[in-house]
C-alpha cells in the first residue's frame, strides 16, 4: 500500500494527531510524478548531503517531521535555537526543539536564488530529493552548539557535526525521492509514521508508549518497557537506524538482540519492534523533545524517559532529560513523557526495581546502562545474568567476537553511565 493510501485510509481515529497538523503531511514523491522529478533532478545543480542531513531528509519525506515542509529558514532557525518555536509562515509559533537545516559552501550558495532548484544527493551519489531555494543564510554555529548542546566542546559528537557543516544554510521546500537503504535493509522493522498508525489502528491501540533506542536492550531497559505496558496499550520499541558514534552497536546486531529479547520475555501482542531513520545528534534534554514530538507523528501519545536520555559522557544530568518537559508548555505537544527514576537490579529484592520502589541501600544495587554493557562485551569481560538477558548476550558476545580487539573502539564510563 502506498504512503498516501495509508494516510487517506487511517482517517479519523483515536490515536494521537500529528503534531501541528490534523493529518500527516510526507513529502515523498511517488509513481509518474517522482519519475518526471528524478529526470529533470539529474540535470540540476547539485548539494551533497551529510548522513545527518540525509537522515533528515527521508524523515521530511515519510512525514516524520509533520507540519515542516523542508528545511528551515534563518526565521524558524533562530526561532528554534532561541526559543524552540518555528517564527515563518503557517507553522508559526509552533514548537520545535532542534533546528532541521541543511548547509553548503559559501562558494556554492553564492551561486544559489529564490526559486532555483537544487538536487540532494547522498554521499553514494544517490539523487535523495529535491529543494527549491527560499533563502540562504549564515550562522552562529557556536551559539547554536551552546543552545541546543549547552556546549561549545567539539569532543561532543553533536557539537562536531555543527561545526564541520558548510558555511551557509539552505532554506526551502523540498520533495524526496528515496528513503534510502532502510526499507531494503530493514524490512522487519522499519516503518513509516502511516504504518505505525495503521498497526496500532489494527491493534486498537489508542494509548502507545515509545522506547527509544541505540543500545541492545539490557534488564532496565526491558524493565522501563514493562512498566510502560502497564500503563498504555502498548509500547513501540523504537530502534534508530542512522549513524552512530564510534563503539555502539550496529542497527542489524540491535535489532536481532532486541527480537530475541521480544520474542523470550515479553508477552505477546504487547509490544512491536520498529525503526526509523534519524542518526544521533546527542542533545541529550533536547533531543528528548525531539524524540517525543516525531512519536506524536507516529501516533504514540507517550515517551518513555528513563536516565540520561540521548546523552553523551558527561554532557548533562542523569535526569536533565525529564526536567525539560517541566520547562516547557504543557500544551506545546501531546505526546507526553513517562518519568521513570534509577532502574537497577536489587540483590536485596533478588528482582528489577527502581529507587521509587526498593527499600534496600544503595550496596545492594547492580545499576546498568548500554555503556556499562558496551564495555564489558568490548573487553570480554563477564556479564552477570542480572544485567542483561543470557539470549542477548549470546548475540552480543558473537558480534564482539567478530572484531579484533585492536579494532574495537574503546568504551570510557563517564557520567551517568559511571553510576
Amino acid at each position: 500500500m502506498t504512503e498516501q493510501k495509508i494516510v487517506k485510509r487511517l482517517g479519523k481515529t483515536s490515536i494521537v494527531p500529528p503534531h501541528g497538523s490534523e493529518e500527516l503531511k510526507p513529502l515523498l514523491l511517488e509513481g509518474e510524478a517522482l519519475s518526471q522529478a528524478l529526470r529533470k533532478a539529474k540535470d540540476l545543480p547539485q548539494i551533497i548531503l551529510s548522513s545527518r542531513e540525509r537522515g533528515d531528509l527521508i524523515m521530511l519525506g515519510i512525514g516524520g517531521f509533520t507540519p515542516l515542509d523542508g528545511f528551515m529558514n534563518q526565521a524558524d532557525w533562530r526561532g528554534v535555537v532561541d526559543e524552540m518555536t518555528l517564527k515563518s509562515g503557517d507553522n508559526k509559533g509552533l514548537f520545535w526543539p532542534i533546528p532541521i537545516t541543511l548547509s553548503t559552501s559559501k562558494e556554492q550558495a553564492d551561486t544559489l536564488a529564490p526559486g532555483d532548484e537544487v538536487a540532494l544527493v547522498a554521499e553514494d551519489g544517490e539523487i535523495m530529493g529535491v529543494i527549491t531555494v527560499e533563502e540562504t543564510y549564515t550562522i552562529d554555529k557556536a551559539h547554536e552548539c551552546q543552545q541546543v548542546f549547552t556546549t561549545t566542546e567539539e569532543e561532543h559528537p553533536g557539537v562536531r557535526q555543527v561545526m564541520e557543516q558548510g558555511e551557509v544554510n539552505v532554506a526551502g521546500s523540498v520533495k524526496v525521492f528515496s528513503q534510502g537503504e532502510f526499507p531494503t535493509l530493514y524490512p522487519e522493522i522499519y516503518k513509516t509514521p502511516a504504518e505505525t498508525r495503521a498497526l496500532f489502528e489494527e491493534k486498537n491501540w489508542q494509548t502507545v508508549a515509545a522506547f527509544q533506542t541505540r543500545n541492545p536492550m539490557h534488564r532496565s531497559h526491558e524493565y522501563l518497557a514493562k512498566i510502560a505496558i502497564e500503563i498504555c496499550d502498548g509500547v513501540m520499541i523504537h530502534s534508530l537506524l542512522g549513524a552512530l558514534k564510534p563503539g555502539d552497536i550496529p542497527a542489524e546486531v540491535r535489532q536481532e538482540a532486541i527480537k530475541t529479547l521480544i520474542d523470550n520475555y515479553f508477552k505477546k501482542d504487547t509490544v512491536i519492534q520498529a525503526g526509523y531513520p534519524l542518526d544521533m545528534r546527542y542533545a541529550g534534554p533536547r533531543e528528548a523533545l525531539l524524540h517525543a514530538l516525531f512519536r506524536q507523528n507516529y501516533g504514540c501519545s507517550h515517551l518513555i524517559v528513563g536516565r540520561d536520555h540521548a546523552g553523551v559522557g558527561d554532557y548533562y544530568g542523569p535526569f536533565d532529560a525529564q526536567a525539560i518537559f517541566d520547562e516547557i508548555e504543557k500544551d506545546v505537544m501531546l505526546t507526553q513523557p513517562l518519568k521513570i527514576d534509577w532502574t537497577f537490579w536489587c540483590n536485596g529484592c533478588q528482582a528489577m526495581a527502581s529507587t521509587k520502589t526498593c527499600p534496600h541501600d544503595a550496596e545492594h544495587h547492580v545499576k546498568v546502562s548500554g555503556t556499562k554493557l558496551r564495555k564489558a562485551l568490548s573487553e570480554d569481560q563477564e556479564v552477570p545474568e542480572n544485567f542483561s538477558r543470557p539470549e542477548v548476550l549470546q548475540i552480543l558476545r558473537e558480534y564482539y567476537a567478530g572484531i579484533a580487539k585492536e579494532e574495537r573502539a574503546e568504551v570510557h564510563l563517564v557520567g551517568a553511565s559511571a553510576q
